[in-house]
């Protein structure tokens, strides 16, 4: 069986976009239409012969629309075999019609969550007939033609326009893909619904994950590797996918990584004062905050500007022509910000290389969520890391007490920090990142190089002093030798923040006290892999 011609249509569609024209185009063409509820009422007053689906099935619809397509009348003339003489008689003997095209989506079960609907209503935007019609028409696509998406009527269009009012195995072998696609996505929202929100289980015993193809990607993160870019089903989502793509060339696989990166630590910052994220290869090397944007660019960028050639900006306000302007004086691969005014979007356009992604709104910090990672033979999922640690959470732990600013350091430090790869280690100085040092083997080390990048700082800007003089250095889990601290305490920082919990942590305090620098316990560890 190749091409198959469409004589009778089943048309029962929550979402009505296109359905008049698309019974238009049938009833034109001489297919019988037949449908239920709405969708028979919405074609009816466009002026269109239809079939109610109970005339066929003999039952009325029951049980506020229930049960109406769970019928052998209408599943016999889904799954029949056309060829196969068996079925073909239990057609004849039964009376039961073909149904060449079926166009079916589901009752809106995301939307009627996202809407705040309560339980029963939940529940009652369960589809039941409807999947099944779309399961047995996919199953038979050898002789049916199944449609779950508008975007997808025009595509019907061309193919019954080519092939003489038929489809092509081809074409409903494509749409059975996605009918199953479909119906596999629809069930995943329901169980996750039921394990999450109704049942309050933190992990299912069974986790479907429904997306859709975004778009595939020149490669991954290196050229022998294939990529794919998948977007969450259902609305809510607020991140780099969801951004509009001013200009640039096409997101790599890289890119996105990275400008996820900078996105998550930006987004920790109130807009109540600017602030600018540095990131390359998925660790921030510049974080600052300042009364104005280009001045936050401008100290950001001093912390590493070796490291910022070919980074990722992201900034928590508006961008504006002045610091756009500042931006493109070096090599930068993607901008992220919630907006850009007309000087910084002309600014921008001369560098027609550089990906300007504008969203309408941040992502929340402390929104809940899961994240997962694949590993040979299973995923990994852990609860998102939204921990957000205050001045009232600080546990002082040594003889000096630190004051007001060493603690608004501090806390800037810390929050950079959880967004550093494990080791990490960052120095900050008045909202501004001093020395970052990433994901080294040992604590130490990661010191060492966030204050030789301090060093470098310096004298490429001609400062007396490294900004780590006077600096707060955060930790992102304990010190379990005194080493790394007095790497802090050389480098000139006053103050620590750390999680504690060393077995050891008396002698790093101890160490701590004799250097005459305050330091505070968080009880929060940041690693992040």
């Amino acid at each position: 069986m190749t091409d198959v011609a469409i004589k009778r249509a089943l048309l029962s569609v929550s979402d009505k976009t296109g359905i008049v024209e698309l019974g238009s185009r049938l009833a034109k063409a001489g297919v019988e239409l037949v449908s239920t509820g709405g969708t028979a009422r919405a074609l009816r007053e466009a002026g269109l012969d239809v079939l109610d689906v109970s005339d066929i099935t003999g039952f009325p619809e029951m049980m506020d629309g229930r049960v109406k397509t769970l019928h052998p009348m209408v599943h016999g003339g889904l799954l029949a075999v056309r060829d196969n003489p068996e079925h073909a008689a239990a057609m004849d003997a039964h009376d039961i019609g073909a149904i060449d095209l079926v166009v079916v989506n589901l009752y809106p079960f995301v939307n009627t969550v996202m809407s705040g609907a309560d339980r029963d209503t939940i529940i009652e935007n369960i589809d039941i007939g409807g999947p099944s019609m779309v399961r047995s028409a996919a199953k038979n696509h050898a002789y049916v033609t199944i449609l779950t998406d508008p975007a997808d009527y025009h595509g019907l269009y061309d193919e019954l326009a080519d092939h003489d009012g038929a489809t092509t195995l081809a074409f409903r072998k494509a749409m059975a893909a996605k009918a199953f696609a479909a119906t596999a996505a629809y069930d995943s929202a329901i169980s996750s619904w039921f394990a999450f929100a109704d049942q309050g289980k933190q992990f299912p015993d069974a986790l479907s994950v429904a997306s859709t193809l975004g778009n595939t990607l020149r490669y991954g993160e290196n050229p022998h590797q294939h990529a794919a870019l998948y977007l969450p089903d259902g609305p809510g989502a607020v991140g780099v996918p969801q951004a509009e793509q001013v200009q640039g060339k096409a997101l790599s696989y890289n890119n996105l990584n990275d400008a996820d990166a900078a996105l998550g630590l930006v987004a920790e910052f109130p807009a109540d004062k600017p602030a600018v994220v540095i990131v390359k290869h998925a660790n921030p090397c510049g974080v600052a905050v300042a009364d104005t944007l280009v001045e936050a660019w401008d100290a950001a960028l001093a912390c590493d500007s070796v490291s910022a050639f070919g980074g990722i900006v992201a900034a928590n306000v508006p961008l504006d022509g002045p610091t756009a302007q500042a931006i493109t004086k070096i090599f930068t691969e993607v901008v992220i910000a919630p907006g850009a005014d007309d000087a910084a979007r002309e600014a921008f356009a001369a560098k027609k290389n550089l990906r300007l992604l504008l969203l309408d709104e941040l992502p929340d910090p402390a929104r809940p969520g899961l994240d997962m990672k694949s590993i040979a033979g299973g995923l990994l999922l852990q609860s998102r890391d939204n921990g957000v640690i205050s001045a009232e959470d600080l546990k002082v732990v040594t003889k000096r007490q630190p004051t007001e600013q060493e603690i608004a350091d501090a806390l800037f430090a810390w929050k950079v920090a959880k967004h550093v790869k494990s080791n990490a280690i960052v120095y900050a100085r008045d909202g501004v990142t001093a020395g970052i040092g990433a994901g080294q083997m040992n604590r130490r080390d990661s010191s060492r190089i966030a204050a030789v990048r301090a060093g470098e700082a310096a004298e490429t800007a001609g400062w007396s002093e490294p900004r780590t003089v006077g600096s707060a250095v955060a930790s992102d889990a304990f010190f379990p030798f005194a080493d790394g601290l007095l790497s802090a305490v050389e480098a000139g920082a006053t103050m620590v923040i750390q999680p504690g919990g060393s077995m050891r942590d008396e002698e790093v305090i101890a160490a701590a006290d004799e250097a005459g620098i305050a330091m505070v316990f968080t009880g929060m560890r940041h690693f992040r892999h």
